[in-house]
């Protein structure tokens, strides 16, 4: 992958990983709820399921959701009521550190499963296959050097918002 596209890489995933989105939001209410320690498994959560985002758009399943109006109107359903939901709790708290702890215990699994209904992973995801994999005769060389900066990128921006709430 040439220099130039890989600064572009990077530039694209610092803005999307560190910018505040579901993810972020979450990681920070866990920790400011039950601490650093506990948030740690919502933090490598997210880039395991995002990771398994982005194989499978890699593979083709992306394309079939562009394809597919109803399938990619039920993921923005799903993703957008998941997002007000938790807009609403944590708009219904004077502080985020008084969330409702026990709605913030998300498990492992939860956290993975949770990328396959986040807008903001989908358009990431089917952004990086478009634009840095697909198409290209060294496809999967390029994914090879995408996967582990976006994981790099998925874990620390979790990380940080999760020590900044805790």
């Amino acid at each position: 992958m040439p220099l130039v596209e890989f600064t572009a890489l990077l530039a694209l995933a610092t803005a999307m990983s560190f910018t505040p989105g579901p993810n972020t939001t979450l990681s920070t209410a866990i920790a400011a709820n039950q601490g650093l320690r506990a948030a740690l498994r919502f933090v490598c959560a997210v880039p395991v399921g995002w990771a398994l985002l982005l194989l499978l758009c890699a593979s083709g399943v992306g394309a079939i959701v562009v394809a597919v109006p109803a399938l990619r109107i039920a993921i923005k359903a799903i993703g957008i009521g998941y997002l007000l939901w938790l807009a609403w709790k944590l708009s219904h708290s004077a502080r985020l550190s008084q969330a409702d702890s026990a709605r913030l215990n998300v498990g492992f699994w939860q956290g993975v499963a949770l990328q396959f209904v986040n807008i903001k992973a989908w358009l990431l995801a089917l952004t990086i296959v478009a634009g840095w994999v697909a198409g290209h005769s060294d496809s999967l060389q390029r994914l090879a050097v995408v996967l582990p900066v976006m994981l790099f990128f998925a874990f620390s921006s979790n990380l940080t918002y999760a020590a900044t709430g805790a």
